[in-house]
């Protein structure tokens, strides 16, 4: 399965152990990982800025991305009303992959159910792959 993980999904996995480093390691030996380079820009900028990770561990972990991810890119329009449109390119990306798209994001998580793109929350993506 094609899975596109969000920027706070992967910064969980690197910055705490529990269900989002769980599933990074699941992802990455059991489906296809995608990533942009949008996602790979901003999860640098936050391991830094808001983590306070340091600045050879953001990079190692952003580069261990570009090794081990497909890099798709957005292609398209989205349905109108994304919550925040700082997420439209990585959305845009997964849409365009046809990905399942992995966030924490609860506005997002709401605005894909009324539009039907597949959005799921980790334990969601989870639960649904560990019972196959």
């Amino acid at each position: 399965m094609k899975v596109f993980l969000d920027t706070n999904v992967l910064a969980s996995a690197l910055a705490t152990r529990g269900l989002c480093a769980e599933l990074f390691e699941a992802v990455l030996v059991e489906h296809e990982l995608l990533a942009s380079e949008a996602l790979l820009e901003e999860l640098f900028s936050i391991l830094m800025a808001k983590l306070g990770t340091p600045c050879e561990v953001a990079a190692a972990y952003v580069q261990l991305l570009r090794d081990t991810a497909t890099l798709v890119e957005a292609a398209g329009t989205l349905p109108a009303g994304i919550p925040d449109p700082d997420d439209a390119p990585l959305v845009a990306a997964a849409v365009a992959a046809e990905a399942c798209f992995v966030t924490g994001d609860k506005a997002l998580l709401a605005w894909g159910e009324t539009v039907g793109l597949p959005i799921l929350s980790p334990r969601q993506f989870w639960e649904r792959t560990r019972f196959l």
